[in-house]
């Protein structure tokens, strides 16, 4: 039973912050989810619950214990932070003030960029610094429209960024790695030219790597053999060779698991560390690692694009 005064998650963490390392906390509140709720890979609106603004903040409360001596502060809804019909403009409001009276230096949301006006943007960054991220996912209007269905393109993206920008926000830009309908290589290219697009309107970028939810359009494609999930190999290929500007984070969520990104079941452990610790310390060094596996990887990225994207292993 899904109670709507618990928050979905809270843990502790570490999380880069103006280039150094520091204690985080991301909590996950339970909402009503996300309005648009049509992307073929998303499952989150299925924790959705119809939350009121008491439910909310009695989550947020809750969470707040966890939070102590937490520089920065992750807070997400399974949708839009500033959509108000998941989360009122007054417990925002009450969400932020309570988060500057504890000290935290940086607050997290994210947000699609329809909710993100001049309104909004300016009670939030009037109170606390925050950075609010961007599920961008591809900085291709193909990829995201038909083999997604984001349902906004990179111009309204660029124009949500800009927007943060001129009020004195920061973006994060979260970007997809091998999304539905493309092989392995092309979803590595897909997800360097990304990045390369996607850094003049960014602070940080985040590399997500796609896993499988359950009772999506992903899953059944999954379910027919038709869908991989990226390999670990592909995320360190995409970390290693962007030269950006600004940092380009990774947290391999689910890696190892068939549902997730993987490997050869073997290295999968150290290669998601490895992964994590060039996230914090942004050394390529970190990601100096090897595996017999790795030559079945480049294989792999040969033969898939002559099988037209079908997965062989």
């Amino acid at each position: 039973m899904k109670s709507a005064r618990s928050p979905v998650a809270v843990w502790r963490g570490r999380d880069l912050l103006d280039n150094k390392i520091v204690e985080s906390t991301t909590v996950i509140l339970r909402t009503r989810g996300c309005r648009w709720n049509r992307c073929v890979m998303c499952g989150y609106a299925q924790e959705g619950v119809d939350a009121s603004a008491e439910d909310i903040i009695a989550q947020f409360i809750s969470a707040l214990k966890k939070a102590e001596g937490s520089e920065l502060v992750k807070i997400y809804t399974s949708g839009s932070f500033l959509d108000p019909a998941e989360v009122p403009e007054a417990v925002r409001l009450e969400i932020l003030r309570s988060l500057r009276d504890m000290g935290v230096r940086r607050l997290v949301i994210e947000s699609r960029p329809e909710y993100i006006d001049r309104t909004a943007l300016e009670q939030i960054l009037g109170l606390m610094d925050v950075e609010i991220g961007i599920g961008l996912e591809s900085s291709s209007d193909l990829v995201r429209s038909h083999l997604i269905n984001k349902g906004f393109t990179f111009s309204d993206f660029a124009k949500a960024a800009d927007l943060i920008h001129s009020l004195g926000g920061r973006v994060k830009t979260y970007l997809l790695l091998k999304p539905p309908g493309l092989s392995e290589m092309e979803a590595i290219a897909d997800a360097m030219r990304s990045a390369r697009d996607a850094e003049p309107y960014s602070d940080i970028i985040s590399l997500n790597l796609c896993n499988v939810q359950r009772n999506t359009q992903l899953e059944r494609m999954w379910q027919r053999g038709v869908y991989r999930p990226p390999w670990l190999w592909s995320a360190v290929e995409v970390l290693r060779e962007s030269s950006l500007r600004v940092p380009l984070i990774c947290d391999p969520v689910g890696a190892g698991a068939k549902r997730g990104p993987h490997n050869c079941g073997v290295c999968d452990g150290f290669v998601a560390d490895a992964i994590r610790s060039f996230s914090l310390s942004q050394s390529r060094s970190c990601l100096n690692i090897d595996c017999t596996c790795r030559s079945v990887w480049r294989k792999a990225l040969e033969l898939e694009d002559l099988s037209f994207g079908t997965p062989l292993v």
